[in-house]
């Protein structure tokens, strides 16, 4: 059976593009053209992925992340031309996936989309292990099966690429990785050169962490290359 995705984009030109261009990669679209459908669609059916736009009349794309994530965990991939709001969709509690930027490339969305939809089958499709792996690192610890992250023992509210920026820096302690490293590794996907989605998400993930974000312990720079884990 296709994957079913809910598509939220008030342009119509925009929408029918991606839905068409979706429908030829055998996948089922669903179109809502402002927030208040999009939530009504939501509750009626069961999608395996969201394409929102945060630019929506009456309900805005915020507020549909928001009514979303407080009862589902379905992949979200936003499509905004603001990076003030896609930060904040990043990051804040908000628990966006992944986004574009407009304009986009339909290649590139259909890349983005089949990898999202690929992990997102590995996480539920799974054999549950006998033990749960865990990751130390001084205060922090990662239950790798469980996708949970805990800081003295406290859990830490992270999005799901904030959890695999995590994993791949605390699995290899002593390794720098540049940006292309952590985006074939994260996105699981080609590297198209999109710096600013990296450090959004380490950016947000140093605020969740670090004691301090303005001089973080766990996630250190390395400048001209990426980011390594910290030294305790």
């Amino acid at each position: 059976m296709p994957h079913r995705i809910l598509l939220v984009e008030d342009d119509f030109s925009i929408a029918e593009m991606v839905r068409h261009h979706l429908e030829k990669e055998q996948l089922t679209v669903e179109h809502a053209a402002d927030g208040e459908f999009a939530l009504r669609l939501f509750a009626a059916h069961t999608y395996a992925l969201l394409l929102l736009d945060l630019m929506l009349p009456g309900v805005d794309g915020l507020e549909v992340l928001r009514r979303v994530r407080s009862e589902s965990t379905v992949p979200v991939l936003i499509l905004s031309a603001k990076d003030t709001d896609v930060e904040k969709a990043l990051g804040l509690g908000f628990g966006a996936d992944d986004y574009l930027a407009k304009p986009f490339s339909l290649i590139e969305l259909s890349a983005r989309v089949k990898a999202i939809l690929r992990r997102a089958s590995q996480y539920t499709g799974a054999p549950a292990a006998a033990e749960p792996t865990l990751l130390r690192v001084h205060e922090l610890t990662l239950d790798v099966e469980a996708h949970l992250a805990y800081k003295n023992g406290s859990p830490l509210n992270l999005t799901a690429k904030e959890l695999l920026i995590l994993k791949l820096l605390m699995s290899h302690p002593k390794r720098a990785f540049s940006k292309e490293q952590i985006y074939r590794a994260v996105w699981d996907d080609a590297y198209y050169d999109d710096y600013n989605a990296i450090q959004v998400h380490v950016s947000r993930l140093r605020e969740k962490i670090e004691d301090d974000p303005a001089k973080p312990a766990y996630i250190k720079t390395v400048w001209g290359i990426g980011y390594k884990l910290g030294e305790f």
